[in-house]
């Protein structure tokens, strides 16, 4: 008889690891003799005794009980998981919640068998006693549990009142179950145990709710919840949720829900506002290529993708799209004033920037160099082409941009790379290695991995001393680099060119004016908040910044040693 200790494994096969510590294999092999309190001290040997991590040791021991349920469990497998169910809470809370949803998914291959069909329907009456001894809080099983149960053994109210009231059933009877099921559900919404509320209300056809309870559902973020329940009252209530949606700007679950139910003629605009909507947030990410792609089939949302970027104050793009689709006269309609709203965003006018230069050649970058390493603190960014293939390697990155308070240079990575790549990576290890000048950046760590990735035969991306990421001194700022302009300099950053096509030469001075920006606005903020705490600096203290400063010296490149 083998032996085994659950821990590992190799294909298909548990390997013993402590001969001390053993189970006997043939339990899991022939269940015929195994009773489901032995079935379940076993498998609960076989997970404390594994020698894998907790996710690992349960996709294993999962696909184990797969198997052994077909190994002649009795009196059949539905029943015997029943059975482990009033077992499982005698194991402890820790391991409770994880075996129920194990054995309760085992079950999903078994139930279109034709082999276990009596069985399963003898089950469901112990199953609906099983979930009445959870309501009672007689077996205590995880609300999650009692939802899944029913789910998986279909359970019905002729089932509920079977368990409740015996064999010979009535439509008393089945008014009195359902009366005596209301109880669970009120004191599941008095507890705010919605999604469990709505499970029994829609299963056992139990209404005891209006509208309100759907705007408790809607509040507390469980639009799952809210649209089953929805469903299950009925067109009235569906319209109400999907007029909910619209008031709250949650366009796309509105839309949805229009489309699921066919309610075009009561809601007519809800998909063009919706892709109004979806226009607008590509547009504020600098998605402009996808958001051509989805509006080029309707006249109006051209327009419209035209307006956006009139807004962000993208003439270049809101020529090219003019000139691309025939919307001059379009244009011409607006009225400039109106819809221009530059002034919103922080430009390097009013942080007073003397002087961008653009470095694509050798000479350049060593008279960049020497400027860089004579300054105290800099600002660090670079931008890529995007790729908008899901799944697919981003592109390389195509410069990267430095500056001080007073001067900006944006390096050609490309070209720099493509005539001197020695050059290149001696004149980045002075900047990126000095312990002598301050490196700002946001979320620079992903900027070195791309950079990296980009040029990984160059040391310069690999190592770094004296780094600060600017977000890592802030708590709870939203909208990236450009909230956090709003917040410390009062004007945030116009994000529109982000996505544009950064391996085109020459750059447009948008685009160089925009990529500037990015470096020269860590440093103003940097100076800003340095000394000033009420901003929101980790607890208040002057000198915490330094704290999140980080290097990495990669003095050697070793194999990776595990």
């Amino acid at each position: 008889m083998g032996r085994f200790k659950g821990g590992t494994q190799e294909g298909s096969e548990w390997k013993p690891k402590n001969k001390h510590r053993s189970i006997c294999l043939h339990s899991f092999s022939d269940l015929s003799h195994v009773s489901a309190a032995t079935f379940m001290y076993l498998l609960k040997d076989c997970y404390l005794y594994g020698t894998h991590k907790a996710t690992p040791k349960f996709r294993v021991l999962h696909q184990q009980v797969k198997g052994a349920l077909n190994n002649g469990p009795q009196p059949g497998p539905f029943t015997y998981i029943v059975q482990c169910m009033y077992i499982i809470p005698l194991l402890g809370q820790s391991h409770a919640e994880g075996f129920s949803h194990m054995l309760i998914s085992s079950l999903r291959h078994l139930k279109s068998m034709e082999s276990v069909q009596k069985d399963f329907i003898d089950a469901k009456c112990l199953a609906a006693q099983l979930v009445l001894d959870i309501l009672a809080s007689v077996v205590p099983h995880e609300e999650r549990i009692l939802v899944k149960l029913l789910e998986t053994f279909d359970i019905e109210l002729k089932d509920m009142a079977h368990a409740l009231c015996g064999s010979e059933l009535g439509d008393e009877d089945l008014t009195k179950t359902r009366e005596h099921l209301t109880q669970y559900v009120r004191s599941f919404m008095k507890s705010e145990s919605y999604v469990t509320a709505v499970a029994l209300m829609t299963r056992f056809n139990i209404q005891c709710c209006d509208e309100s309870f759907l705007i408790k559902l809607i509040g507390s973020n469980q639009l799952k919840a809210a649209e089953e329940w929805a469903a299950f009252m009925g067109k009235e209530m569906i319209i109400l949720i999907i007029q909910k949606y619209l008031d709250i700007k949650m366009l796309k679950s509105a839309n949805e829900l229009v489309k699921q139910y066919d309610l075009t003629e009561e809601f007519p605009d809800v998909n063009y506002l919706y892709k109004e909507s979806s226009l607008k947030k590509l547009a504020e990410k600098g998605c402009w290529e996808v958001a051509e792609v989805r509006a080029k089939k309707e006249t109006k949302l051209m327009e419209y993708l035209v307006y956006l970027a009139m807004e962000a104050g993208y003439m270049e793009k809101v020529d090219e799209l003019c000139e691309r689709y025939s919307l001059e006269g379009y244009v011409n309609s607006l009225v400039p004033e109106e819809v221009l709203s530059r002034s919103d965003y922080l430009d390097l006018k009013k942080l007073i920037l003397e002087e961008i230069v653009w470095v694509d050649e050798i000479n350049g970058l060593i008279n960049a160099t020497s400027y860089i390493e004579a300054c105290k603190i800099i600002g660090v960014d670079c931008e890529w082409k995007p790729n908008y293939e899901k799944g697919s390697k981003p592109n390389k990155v195509s410069i990267i941009q430095i500056a001080s308070d007073k001067k900006a240079f944006i390096f050609d990575l490309i070209k720099l790379y493509e005539d001197d790549p020695k050059e290149l990576d001696c004149c980045f290890r002075r900047i990126m290695c000095s312990s002598n000048i301050l490196k700002l950046g946001y979320n620079l760590q992903c900027d070195l991995h791309q950079l990296s990735q980009s040029y990984g035969e160059l040391l310069c991306f690999q190592s770094y001393e004296m780094l600060l990421d600017i977000q890592k001194l802030f708590k709870e700022t939203t909208g990236g680099l450009s909230g956090l302009s709003k917040k410390i300099l009062g004007a945030g950053l116009n994000k529109t060119r982000r996505n544009s096509n950064w391996e085109q030469r020459p750059l447009t001075q948008n685009q160089k004016e925009y990529a500037a920006l990015d470096a020269v606005v860590l440093v103003h903020i940097f100076h800003h908040v340095r000394g000033q705490p009420q901003f929101g600096v980790n607890e208040g203290r002057q000198a915490e910044w330094k704290s999140h400063i980080v290097s990495r010296v990669n003095r050697a490149r070793s194999p990776l040693r595990f």
